[in-house]
């Protein structure tokens, strides 16, 4: 591994192949040497000969790439993550036919010709057709001799796959001719990366190559789903909701197949993030529910804050649709006349110092609140969620008080709560 983490700039590539198909585009960059065709170059080379993954950008987060039929290369995802091996990758294609050489792979004897061919099971069909590219993964059976490596599907019977939108990723995979195992480029249990800069924060020296590719647009994993049971299941909320699942013939019953709190430890999980703890800073994450009573809220802050046992020193404050900037911790005029704006990785942080007297102290003590937010409308609030966890973290803040949104107010809302529970924890109604 390379001493130094590099980050390579593709975002033009981000614009598409147009008219042309990704043969056509890939070969037309390689005849005009661009830049960014070295760099894709690059990275295919080291998917196919190296173990050390490669960082590459999709529509929902950052993956962490490595060829998903070498046990060397999938295991390097694993120790560049620290993430445990009995978590399941999800399989990323550029096209159905890659999904088809899967489904079907060679046994070397001419007998295997005679052999009936495997095909996507019926109920795919009208999702695929729908929803493909794009941020939905399948579960499907893992074949007899089977490509994939073991350390892929967890010792499954199955597998889940996906075709990214985002054309950046498609040429890289196309690029490279390898499926390729893709969790997201964090560090276990560490928010999602959903920009270049967040990647080389948590797996700088772990890895030799980051492909910028700019932000993520959609900020939360794939939808997981399952339509080898009936009922056809949810397994993971993400960017397609279960509402736009329902309308898809075949998915009209489909159910809610996970938890927003962790597998017990002795459980096999059919998907990514349904076992551990995920998308936690470092910092403790305190979620308040939807509706909770901002005067309550205010008083539960202010005692953490007086409560030399919590320790908070610096807090941070994620707000979405009802909270008031600062949370009524200091008088407005206060706030008015003290309140700066913060450089950081997320636009319009800001902090303000709030006088503390520890209970059980005659001494009050300044201490600083960071406040943000994140927007109101749903889409505002999961494109951002993981950004502001990452940049809270970075001001080193000991406490994060999260405004939560209502799982009822659509499926990419129930997606958000999901990956802020598991952050969390816990949930709080005041």
């Amino acid at each position: 591994m390379a001493d130094e983490t590099r980050v390579v700039s593709v975002q033009r590539l981000n614009q598409g192949p147009g008219a042309r198909s990704l043969a056509e585009w890939w070969a037309d960059e390689r005849k005009n040497q661009t830049p960014e065709s070295k760099a894709i170059e690059e990275a295919a080379n080291l998917l196919r000969t190296d173990d050390t993954p490669v960082a590459f950008p999709t529509e929902t987060v950052y993956g962490l790439g490595a060829d998903a039929t070498r046990s060397g290369a999938v295991q390097g995802i694993y120790r560049a993550k620290q993430r445990p091996s009995d978590n399941p990758l999800i399989v990323h294609v550029d096209s159905l036919d890659m999904l088809d050489r899967l489904l079907n792979p060679s046994q070397g004897s001419p007998s295997s010709t005679k052999t009936p061919r495997n095909s996507l099971p019926p109920i795919y069909a009208p999702l695929i057709e729908r929803f493909w590219p794009g941020p939905l993964t399948i579960i499907l059976p893992n074949p007899s001799g089977s490509d994939l490596a073991p350390e892929v599907t967890s010792n499954l019977t199955t597998f889940g796959a996906r075709m990214p939108s985002s054309p950046l990723a498609r040429l890289l995979i196309h690029a490279t001719d390898r499926p390729l195992a893709a969790p997201s480029a964090n560090a276990s249990t560490k928010p999602s990366p959903t920009t270049a800069q967040h990647v080389h924060h948590d797996l700088k020296g772990r890895i030799d190559l980051i492909l910028d590719g700019g932000p993520s647009g959609v900020g939360v994993e794939s939808t997981v789903v399952d339509g080898l049971c009936d009922p056809p299941a949810v397994l993971r909320p993400g960017g397609i909701g279960i509402e736009e699942l329902r309308e898809v013939p075949g998915w009209e019953n489909v159910t809610v197949g996970y938890r927003d709190g962790t597998l017990d430890v002795k459980e096999i999980p059919r998907a990514p993030g349904m076992k551990y703890r995920h998308y936690s800073p470092k910092a403790r994450v305190v979620l308040f529910k939807a509706g909770s009573d901002l005067a309550c809220v205010t008083r539960h802050v202010q005692h953490d804050l007086k409560d030399t046992a919590i320790g908070a020193h610096n807090i941070g404050i994620v707000r979405t649709r009802e909270w008031t900037q600062g949370l009524g911790l200091a008088p407005d005029d206060v706030m008015a006349s003290t309140i700066t704006p913060i450089s950081a990785a997320i636009n319009d942080l800001v902090s303000f110092p709030i006088p503390v007297q520890p209970t059980g102290s005659s001494n009050s003590k300044t201490k600083v609140a960071y406040d943000y937010h994140l927007g109101s409308d749903t889409g505002s609030i999961a494109h951002g969620l993981f950004a502001a966890l990452r940049a809270l973290d970075e001001l080193d803040v000991d406490v994060i008080y999260v405004e939560g949104i209502s799982d009822s107010d659509g499926d990419l809302a129930a997606a958000v709560m999901n990956r802020l529970r598991k952050a969390a924890g816990t949930e709080m109604k005041v």
